[in-house]
């Protein structure tokens, strides 16, 4: 049986995305940080091992991975936003962003790839966004470090292609989930009136994008855009 790491999988995409993993037939790992309570009743829940670890921190990603042991599906969901004008913006806030957002998935990316390589196979399917592909008003740091991972999905899909190792890009449009909780009920009406398909994301979408990442061989290097047509 294939093993599956998804970080950030204790709520929203990414326990979404550690659903269906398990449901596909994978041994799955569930990395959380801060939502303890919510990452237990989700191992309960479909059978699945909890670590905690920020991703943030390379000495908590290393133990993280030593717990786990050999990875063959790697899912870097884990990610924050700030939302503020880009004047208000401090060196803190930036720093905190990239530190998680990109950072982060850079730290779990060099831990899974010793074990990837040796054993000649490995998906890395990395989470950006649709503000990371167009940018986003009062979003230019989680759109900068959305972006950024774009960049570095498409680098590393050249690089790692000949290890037997795709690499991928999920970028969700708007998705019902704790982070777009702040939009009113009025701007959700306007967001599916500007979506083709006339609604927002269902966590359950994305989940189905990377599961099928996970299995396609022949596919690398590209950007899966999830957001109902809102950007085309």
């Amino acid at each position: 049986m294939m093993t599956a790491l998804v970080t950030g999988a204790s709520r929203g995409i990414g326990a979404a995305c550690a659903r269906a993993l398990k449901a596909a037939g994978y041994d799955v790992i569930i990395n959380y940080n801060n939502s303890e309570k919510a990452a237990l009743e989700l191992s309960a829940e479909i059978g699945a091992k909890a670590i905690r670890a920020d991703v943030s921190d390379a000495a908590q990603v290393r133990r993280m991975f030593e717990e786990a042991g050999s990875v063959d599906v790697l899912v870097c969901n884990a990610g924050i936003s700030v939302s503020k004008m880009f004047c208000d913006m401090t060196p803190d806030d930036w720093n905190r962003i990239f530190a998680v957002n990109f950072v982060g998935t850079v730290n779990c990316i060099e831990e899974a790839l010793p074990s990837m390589i040796h054993n000649k196979f490995g998906r890395i399917i990395t989470m950006s966004s649709i503000w990371g592909v167009t940018g986003a008003s009062c979003e230019s740091a989680y759109s900068a470090t959305k972006a950024a991972i774009i960049g570095l999905s498409k680098s590393l899909a050249k690089e790692l292609g000949p290890s037997g190792i795709t690499v991928n890009c999920v970028a969700p449009g708007v998705i019902d989930t704790d982070m777009n909780a702040h939009l009113t009920p009025d701007i959700i009406e306007e967001l599916k009136y500007e979506t083709p398909v006339c609604s927002i994301g269902k966590v359950e979408d994305v989940a189905q994008a990377v599961c099928y990442l996970a299995s396609a061989p022949f596919v690398t290097g590209q950007v899966l855009g999830v957001n109902g047509g809102f950007l085309i």
